[in-house]
């Protein structure tokens, strides 16, 4: 397995949180009119959509499948395949709680940098 934050689904979502904070950091380094923030906050949105949206409807379509499979005869050919990944998105709650994280990382981060100049 890998790093929590390469793992898909549960409580936060980590990659709403990290495209977040990359966001919020870029808008408190470059200014929140700029270009550079508005790509940061797009590309926030579209992963945020797809891991509450896509993804998550790939799990629950995973989860179903895999019910199909278990209840396959023995001597059927798929029977013994591989269970699919069923946790592959995030419940819009996990998504919010990841955004909420992610701008007050990028909040705490910002305020050690300027009071530590």
């Amino acid at each position: 397995m890998g790093s929590q934050a390469t793992w898909s689904g549960g409580m936060p979502s980590s990659h709403s949180a990290t495209v977040t904070a990359l966001a919020m950091a870029i808008g408190f380094q470059e200014g929140f009119g700029g270009s550079l923030f508005a790509t940061a906050l797009i590309l926030a949105c579209v992963v945020m959509y797809d891991a509450s949206g896509v993804r998550l409807q790939a799990g629950r379509q995973a989860e179903v499948l895999n019910q199909i499979v278990y209840e396959l005869p023995a001597e059927h050919p798929l029977a013994e395949s591989r269970p699919l990944r069923e946790l592959l998105g995030h419940t819009p709650p996990q998504v919010i709680a990841g955004g909420l994280l992610g701008i007050v990382t990028a909040v705490v981060g910002h305020l050690i940098t300027v009071t530590s100049s």
